[in-house]
């Protein structure tokens, strides 16, 4: 007993740490960014301001380019995800459902597209692009992140459909259902917490990558390339309200799809 007792203070120990350690740099964000501008520069900041102010936020929202910068992080994060899915998820069913050969080729073939930088294929991507009539586009840049998020597409849809179990699958095509059948009603219904974790990452990976979309656009910047291309010459209250402004979006979609999560760890 004794023994359950310290585990269980030591797993909560721990998530308590993790949880302080990623917490407090978001707090400290959000204090800096409701902070007024005339105390932004005061040291040692209260853990508890004192007072509170809009006017950084609202700058920052009327800033030239940031609302539509935000509304084209949003285009193109859905876009990733919809490619992302409607590519890597049959993949990861293939792999999850078929051996075939090459099958484990393919998972280190996927695995190894990890290994190159976008840095080092910003330029064949800008000339393909252009060539394409593509460039300065947000389906571009949905495309590279597409590509970038499939790998952990793939792997995490692999993983859900192997969890999901093989004879349902067989039983409902005994019972008169077709193999698209038996995917779409029993398959798919079963799989959905880990879509939603594939979506949840490719939505961050998406909204935060910064280097494709500032090479590959310039009218149309998404906002982490709009922030960036403003970061030098703008005052440190707006990089702390750009920082949580582009925080805030991806915990509001982990919030709304936070049960398919749970659902996939075994919560009730």
């Amino acid at each position: 007993m004794n023994a359950r007792v310290l585990d269980r203070s030591v797993l909560y120990a721990g998530a308590i740490f993790l949880a302080i350690w990623v917490l407090v740099p978001f707090y400290l964000i959000a204090i800096s960014a409701f902070t007024p501008q005339a105390k932004i520069f005061d040291y040692p900041k209260p853990l508890v301001p004192s007072s509170l102010s809009t006017d950084t936020m609202q700058f920052f929202v009327e800033a030239r380019g940031v609302l539509p910068s935000v509304l084209n992080s949003l285009l193109v994060a859905l876009f990733t995800i919809v490619f992302g899915l409607v590519l890597g998820a049959p993949a990861g069913y293939a792999l999850a459902r078929f051996r075939f050969r090459g099958r484990e080729a393919f998972q280190v073939v996927v695995l190894m597209t990890k290994m190159f930088p976008i840095a080092i294929l910003s330029i064949p991507l800008a000339v393909t692009f252009l060539q394409l009539g593509l460039y300065d586009n947000l389906i571009s840049v949905a495309l590279v992140h597409t590509a970038m998020a499939l790998p952990f597409i793939v792997l995490v849809t692999g993983g859900v459909f192997v969890a999901v179990s093989h004879e349902l699958e067989e039983a409902a095509q005994t019972l008169g259902c077709s193999r698209w059948g038996a995917f779409l009603r029993i398959v798919l219904p079963l799989a959905l917490p880990g879509l939603a974790a594939a979506a949840i990452f490719t939505f961050v990976i998406s909204w935060n990558e910064v280097f494709a979309a500032t090479i590959l656009t310039l009218r149309t910047r998404t906002l982490p390339a709009q922030v960036l291309a403003s970061l030098s010459t703008s005052p440190l209250a707006f990089k702390f309200a750009g920082g949580l402004f582009m925080v805030l979006p991806a915990i509001v979609f982990i919030f709304l799809i936070r049960k398919y999560l749970m659902n996939l760890w075994g919560s009730r």
